[in-house]
């Protein structure tokens, strides 16, 4: 695969996520709309890490923080979108595991779902902007 083909190959499972996400909110699935939308920036952020490292592969790792310090563009990101991907890491673990998912549960309230899920947009695309 040449690198633009990885990149896309990433964005695409990103847009996909994002769908699903989009799909499970509105069947008011906060959990699950919760954990695609970590999985949509996971996968956005993997393919930023390919432009930025076409010569690496991508680490198999779910901690989109992690992939973006190593991939070098951290510091692109604003201090608002660092501190959303904060606030989306646990959604991945938790959202998968008994013991997490009642407590996560209560957190994902419909506003509070929606607003993540109208961030995990406005980053997706953000980034997308910055690889296209």
């Amino acid at each position: 695969m040449t690198t633009n083909e990885k990149i896309e190959y990433w964005i695409s499972l990103s847009d996909n996520d994002l769908t699903v996400a989009s799909d499970l909110f509105k069947l008011k699935h906060f959990l699950y709309a919760g954990f695609m939308c970590h999985q949509s920036i996971e996968k956005i952020f993997k393919a930023f890490f390919v432009k930025s490292n076409p010569e690496i592969n991508v680490p198999y790792i779910h901690n989109f923080e992690v992939i973006a310090v190593r991939g070098g563009f951290y510091d692109l990101l604003t201090d608002e979108q660092k501190d959303f991907i904060v606030e989306l890491l646990p959604l991945n673990i938790e959202a998968r595991y008994p013991e997490y998912k009642g407590k996560v549960s209560k957190f994902m309230t419909d506003s509070k779902t929606k607003e993540i899920l109208d961030k995990t947009i406005n980053l997706q695309q953000w980034m997308k902007k910055r690889l296209l």
